[in-house]
């Protein structure tokens, strides 16, 4: 089973991750990696903790002459902020508590509920875990999972399709995607709107604001069958859901046509199935997302992720002290304007990871020969029934 744990706060000294689960003799390119975390980094509306870091991978066990090995990988991600923050967060010393300290709650954030369920007088014990800091591990995580499945053509990419209530209303290949996202500072792919988009950036900045957005991950030469309609926790849109759920400041998620699937009659929403002898099993359509019954279909995958906007605002909002009760403004951490297009870059990870761990369970094998082996002996069974690759 795939699985992986993080560690560390956002002012910490690093960020540790374990991942467990990775078959030997994967050869890991490093630079693949580190170029993922710099576009976790990038993106119009950054804010100013984007200039200290520069983040890096570390890998400290699991993984011999730049191949997997079989056994746990592990890896840090060091904060460079921490020079300026060990007085405030040292594991192990005398720290000084009082400067720092968190008492006005911010509103949308976990400040409050943390005070709350973790007896906490000092929210900086909150939001230190909770920040998107954490995600530099799991875009990590993916980005290996990534090296994976290259090994049988399984290709990623992501875009954003709206910030504010600016949406980018047109459909796009696959191919156009990867060929045109990275040269956009917003990651969108539409280039009438990203001037439009970062004015608007601008102008949620200059108002002390923050705006969010809607991404859009997919995932191309997915075999059929991974996931399973037998359980709910078998299923593979649901873990999706989970562990993009579970990304911060993620609000809501959608395969395919997603909630507009509510407006149509079932005959504009369901996949057509075709057959014809050079193509073999097809669908005409794909609204489904790539997904029928918790399973992949064989089709692009597509999935919608909204990010709501940043709670840290520098027009802070009413809230009370966690202590005394008083009203107040909400306290001011150093804080983004915008970090929809670096989302996207965590949501392709998360979505990385899932699949991976799917394909994983479905081809189990502990090095990367015996995953090949059953992974071509399901394809030729597949072909055997009229689905061709």
């Amino acid at each position: 089973m795939l699985r992986y744990l993080t560690s560390g706060e956002s002012h910490g000294q690093s960020l540790i991750t374990i991942i467990d689960g990775i078959p030997s003799n994967i050869e890991l390119n490093i630079d693949e990696i580190n170029e993922e975390l710099k576009k976790r980094q990038g993106g119009y509306g950054r804010g100013g903790r984007m200039k200290i870091e520069k983040d890096k991978i570390n890998i400290i066990g699991g993984v011999r002459g730049k191949k997997t090995i079989g056994s746990p990988i592990s890896f840090e991600i060091k904060n460079k902020d921490f020079e300026n923050w060990v007085n405030f967060m040292s594991p192990m010393d005398e720290i000084d508590r009082e400067s720092r300290i968190v008492e006005n709650v911010r509103p949308g954030h976990a400040d409050l509920v943390g005070c709350l369920k973790y007896d906490f007088d000092d929210a900086r014990n909150v939001l230190e875990r909770s920040s998107a800091r954490e995600t530099a591990s799991r875009v990590a995580v993916g980005a290996i999972c990534k090296q994976v499945l290259k090994n049988f053509d399984i290709e990623f990419v992501s875009h954003v399709v709206q910030i504010g209530d600016i949406k980018d209303n047109k459909v796009y290949e696959f191919e156009y995607i990867k060929n045109n996202v990275d040269s956009s500072q917003i990651r969108c792919v539409n280039k009438d709107l990203e001037e439009k988009i970062k004015n608007k950036i601008d102008v949620a900045k200059k108002e002390g604001d923050t705006l969010g957005g809607i991404i859009e991950v997919r995932v191309k030469n997915v075999i059929p069958g991974l996931g399973s309609y037998t359980h709910f926790d078998k299923k593979i849109d649901g873990n999706l859901a989970m562990h993009l759920m579970g990304t911060q400041a993620i609000k809501g998620v959608e395969i395919g046509l997603g909630f507009d699937t509510a407006s149509l009659p079932g005959s504009k929403v369901m996949d057509e199935i075709t057959y014809e002898e050079n193509d073999g099993i097809k669908r005409k359509t794909n609204n489904l997302g790539g997904i029928e019954g918790g399973m992949t279909t064989g089709e692009e995958i597509i999935i919608r992720c909204v990010m709501k906007p940043i709670p840290t605002l520098y027009k802070p909002l009413d809230t009370i002290n966690v202590n005394t009760l008083e009203k107040y403004k909400a306290s001011v951490e150093r804080s983004d304007s915008c970090a929809v297009p670096a989302c996207s870059i965590v949501c392709e990870n998360v979505v990385a990871f899932v699949i991976c761990k799917f394909f994983l369970e479905k081809f189990s094998g502990d090095c990367l020969e015996d995953i090949k082996n059953n992974y071509n002996s399901y394809v030729k069974r597949l072909g055997d029934r009229g689905w061709k690759k």
